[in-house]
């Protein structure tokens, strides 16, 4: 039927070796994935903060967005994904730097590769933006752009390439399907490191700092799910059977790390809350995400129930035990979830698990490598974060004063109110 329409259709459309399928199910996946940091991730992290520091979140969001997209041009996605020549165990090329050979019909497998390139672009958005809620309501936003960029670059683009480039974690045999290393461990790691450089918020923990806007968070919360399945599903770079299953776990998980975080809290407070539920879904979400293409719904269910226990309890003892203020708890529940989520790919894509095979090696062998790149991905994000945090406080400062926090980032940063009537 298609055939018959073929004379409306742009002719690149119909180049030698271009899926239409696939490239439609991409080019989809990459609108979700963008869509899951703005509007799902802003709005969900604006909800938590306190009403004078929403815009401030929304901003950095929005301006995290911008800066990595044209980073991603100059030269990011070159280093990630080209071949490096002798240096391609640790890093690619430069062959891709400002794009100078793209085209209609340059092709990454049977896609366009410029819809693979924006779809990979949409990956290194959400990863600095995810951090952002580390030091949500006290860092500098020119402290916060500095240190977004400089971050891209030393940290993440070297880590992708090990993994998704065919660096040396990709020869080892480490699987991540969508970004449990690349993404949730490695944003996670930064996070709570950024946590512990800044410091906490004036009055933590004494002062109670409930999320301004339940509303909000929760339409976040379900804008983040929905964008999950490109997340994963587009990970598969086809519209194939494996898409179909990454999505179906990742729903599946999504729904067990809601119910067992409502579930624990019901119990131990004798309430469940909504915010319990939604940060139980995103922590079965982030769980979920390295395994998503290698394991069936079983590996789904259990990876769910796992995530909402294990992220639950983390964030109970990094707050109230360690008393670290990582205002909207990304390192316990992503980088936490992460780094189970890794660790539980290497049992759970065992055939004898309902996965999808373990190509010859042993569930302990994998376990070993995936455990290896959850430990060299965290080693350098950690050291390497505190580094750039260090030097950028060292030349601008990092914090805002006491009383611009305590006025508020929305005025002292970009004299704007979210509410004008407050």
């Amino acid at each position: 039927m298609l055939m018959a329409y073929s004379w409306m259709l742009p002719q690149q459309a119909w180049a030698e070796g271009i899926n239409q399928a696939n490239t439609a199910w991409v080019l989809t996946s990459t609108a979700l994935v963008l869509f899951m940091t703005i509007p799902g991730l802003s709005l969900f992290y604006g909800g938590l903060v306190r009403s004078k520091n929403v815009l401030s979140v929304l901003m950095q969001c929005f301006a995290i967005t911008c800066l990595v997209s044209l980073l991603w041009l100059v030269g990011v996605y070159s280093f990630v994904f080209t071949d490096g020549g002798s240096w391609q165990q640790f890093l690619g090329g430069g062959s891709k730097i400002f794009l100078p050979d793209m085209n209609t019909q340059n092709v990454i497998g049977d896609i366009p590769e410029t819809v693979f390139f924006m779809f990979q672009m949409t990956f290194a958005i959400i990863t600095p933006a995810l951090i952002v809620g580390a030091f949500a309501e006290r860092m500098k936003f020119s402290a916060m752009l500095w240190f977004s960029g400089l971050w891209l670059i030393v940290v993440y683009m070297p880590i992708c390439h090990w993994i998704w480039g065919n660096g040396w974690l990709a020869a080892m045999g480490a699987k991540d399907f969508a970004g449990g290393i690349v993404i949730h461990v490695n944003a996670g790691v930064a996070s709570l490191v950024a946590a512990l450089v800044l410091g906490r918020r004036k009055g933590f923990p004494t002062v109670a700092m409930p999320p301004h806007n339940m509303t909000m968070v929760v339409t976040g919360a379900g804008m983040l799910w929905f964008g999950w399945f490109g997340f994963n599903g587009g990970s598969a770079l086809k519209a194939d059977g494996s898409a179909g299953m990454a999505i179906a776990v990742t729903h599946i998980a999504a729904a067990a790390g809601a119910l067992t975080w409502m579930t624990i809290e019901w119990l131990r407070f004798s309430k469940p809350s909504v915010l319990g539920i939604v940060t139980g879904m995103v922590a079965g979400l982030g769980t979920i995400t390295p395994a998503s293409g290698f394991v069936g719904p079983i590996g789904g269910l259990v990876i769910g129930i796992v995530a909402g226990a294990v992220c639950f309890y983390a964030t109970q003892f990094v707050k109230r035990r360690l008393k670290i203020d990582d205002s909207l708890d990304v390192f316990p529940v992503h980088g936490v979830g992460g780094c189970v989520g890794s660790i539980l790919t290497g049992v759970f894509a065992a055939e004898s698990f309902g996965g999808l095979g373990l190509n010859g090696v042993t569930i302990a062998e994998q376990v070993g490598v995936q455990a290896l790149a959850v430990l060299v991905t965290a080693a350098w994000s950690a050291l390497f974060s505190y580094v750039l945090l260090k030097l950028i406080d060292a030349f601008i400062g990092l914090r805002v004063s006491e009383d611009e926090e305590q006025q508020g980032l929305d005025i002292v940063l970009h004299e704007e109110t979210g509410y004008h009537n407050l």
